[in-house]
């Protein structure tokens, strides 16, 4: 029996995976180490870095609310995305980045090489419609970013349906 709560998932992985899914559909990249962090994080230009969560206002607000801005005419250079509560070190790598932001699930941060140019964190998210998130995201992109957009064709993102399950109805993993 391992005992390292650190390395262990939260969640049962294949529980989450839809959640990945949704946004992997519009293009964003899982990233599972902190070496895939640090990576993306280098890179020159714009990256959109989420940190997606199992909670109900991800379901609701964040992930919708990303997938909608990715639809904007300008997006930005890199999409990723590291997930609270299953790969820890790749999250607390991703908020190290943050500086002056306290630890968010969700949050949604656009950084322009490798500095927060827009932060959107949870109490930004809690409450509020995915068409809102957007619009904050979508300002921030035309401000920031000069990638063409959309991220996938109007057609490829009528088919998503976004998962809407809360994290209380997500099996916890056992040892």
């Amino acid at each position: 029996m391992n005992l390292n709560v650190r390395s262990q998932s939260m969640y049962d992985p294949r529980a989450v995976q839809p959640m990945r899914d949704e946004l992997n559909r519009v293009g964003v990249r899982d990233l599972r180490t902190p070496e895939d962090v640090d990576e993306a994080v280098k890179q020159k230009g714009t990256t959109l870095l989420i940190i997606n969560s199992v909670c109900g206002c991800a379901a609701g607000g964040a992930r919708p609310g990303v997938m909608v801005a990715l639809q904007n005419k300008l997006i930005p250079d890199h999409l990723t995305a590291v997930f609270a509560g299953m790969e820890r070190d790749a999250v607390e790598r991703a908020r190290s980045y943050f500086k002056g932001y306290q630890p968010s699930s969700p949050c949604i941060a656009l950084l322009k090489d490798g500095e927060v140019a827009t932060m959107v964190q949870r109490h930004d998210i809690e409450g509020q419609s995915p068409e809102r998130i957007a619009k904050v995201l979508v300002e921030a992109f035309d401000k920031h970013c000069t990638r063409q957009g959309p991220s996938i064709s109007k057609e490829e993102f009528a088919k998503i349906v976004p998962v809407h399950a809360c994290g209380s109805s997500i099996p916890r993993r056992t040892p």
